[in-house]
């Protein structure tokens, strides 16, 4: 009996252990947190190994952040601006990856959505009448409704033909590239590189931010990306949309025996994703320069999205948060870089960020796999 009882009394001391790590995992915003900790871990730890100090690359990351230069003591709010304004397109195209992940769909073509939205935009901007704020605010929601036309295509191949997702928006994503440079050579003016100025009614310029944050690239479109959020988060959680969307990405087949068109909820979600990864297009086309561009390559924001969603678990505030850490990496990359550390450092961290992610499934299966051997032993022991 004493032996029997030490026995058992061992037994759940183990399985406590793996209960405790269980329950930690568990949960997909401490998930996240982790991965981003080991990515900073393993990204100091690059640092130290070719020779540089890590705490440049941290006072760089708060500099970007807040505006203060440590080394100096020197502080400037154009570095908070620039940081947030690098972000907004991020947490648009995370939007856009996160909202088809939530219906079942592997939305890899935001990168050409984006591509739709920013080319509407510059026409919009170049031929629609010049009346203030009416300009401006069709050429954005033009490039929304062009980039959810062309997000619905692939959700209606879905639908249709069952058509794999991922090839199919793979393939637009050149398409899109292709035609926009094609149509935008055809401007009369333009040349490889760009059109004619666009009209200042057209451009998502807010003096009173730029004022605000020393001259900073800071406008409009970061608003638009806060309300995409709160759209975002609504949509998906306090509306039947929402819901049949969710349920779809769960489990198809229970989504269609339970009623909900699980064919209609793939092109809706992908005509969503769409439009956000379009809003992306007209901020970046209208808040970040005066002149219309001929893309020479791709941008890479849509691709960028999918570490963005991944990482915010695609949620509304996940993703939202997501973006400005991945926009903290891009703006803070030129000050690593006049401390003497490696631009490559934020491409690293952000890389791993998403292997861990990518890993977290794996953790799960194997703590579950632990947990049943512990149980078993302990059923074994009781017999």
């Amino acid at each position: 009996m004493a032996e029997k009882g030490l026995k058992d009394y061992k037994a759940p001391k183990k399985l406590d252990a793996y209960r405790l790590l269980e329950v930690f995992t568990a949960s997909d915003g401490r998930m996240s947190i982790l991965v981003v900790l080991l990515g900073f871990l393993a990204g100091t730890i690059i640092v130290l190994a070719v020779g540089r100090n890590p705490g440049n690359m941290f006072a760089a990351l708060m500099q970007a952040m807040t505006g203060w230069d440590l080394t100096r003591g020197v502080w400037n709010i154009r570095y908070v601006g620039e940081w947030l304004a690098l972000s907004t397109p991020l947490i648009l195209t995370g939007l856009s990856m996160g909202f088809a992940a939530r219906a079942g769909l592997f939305n890899i073509g935001a990168e050409g959505q984006y591509i739709v939205g920013l080319t509407i935009a510059q026409f919009g901007a170049l031929y629609l009448p010049q009346i203030p704020v009416l300009h401006v605010v069709l050429c954005v929601l033009l490039a929304a409704m062009g980039a959810a036309i062309w997000g619905g295509i692939v959700g209606w191949l879905k639908a249709r033909f069952n058509a794999s997702e991922v090839v199919a928006t793979i393939m637009l994503n050149y398409v899109a590239f292709y035609l926009s440079r094609w149509v935008t050579m055809a401007i009369p003016g333009a040349n490889t590189y760009k059109t004619p100025n666009l009209p200042q009614s057209a451009q998502l310029d807010a003096g009173f931010l730029q004022l605000f944050t020393n001259g900073s690239n800071l406008n409009y479109g970061f608003f638009i990306a806060l309300l995409s959020v709160l759209a975002y988060w609504w949509i998906m959680e306090r509306t039947r949309l929402g819901f049949s969307l969710r349920a779809t990405g769960l489990n198809r087949d229970a989504a269609q025996a339970s009623g909900i068109n699980a064919n209609r909820s793939a092109v809706v979600s992908m005509a969503v994703a769409g439009a956000f990864a379009g809003l992306a297009g007209a901020v970046v086309a209208l808040g970040s320069f005066n002149f219309g561009r001929v893309l020479s390559g791709l941008d890479n924001y849509g691709f960028s999205g999918i570490a963005v969603a991944l990482v915010g678990n695609s949620t509304g505030m996940g993703i939202g948060l997501s973006g400005l850490l991945f926009g903290l990496l891009a703006s803070g990359q030129p000050l690593m870089q006049s401390r003497g550390i490696p631009k490559e450092i934020t491409l690293i961290i952000s890389g791993l960020v998403v292997v861990f992610v990518s890993l977290r499934a794996g953790v799960r299966m194997f703590i579950a796999w632990r947990r049943r051997l512990s149980v078993a032993a302990a059923e074994a022991l009781d017999a």
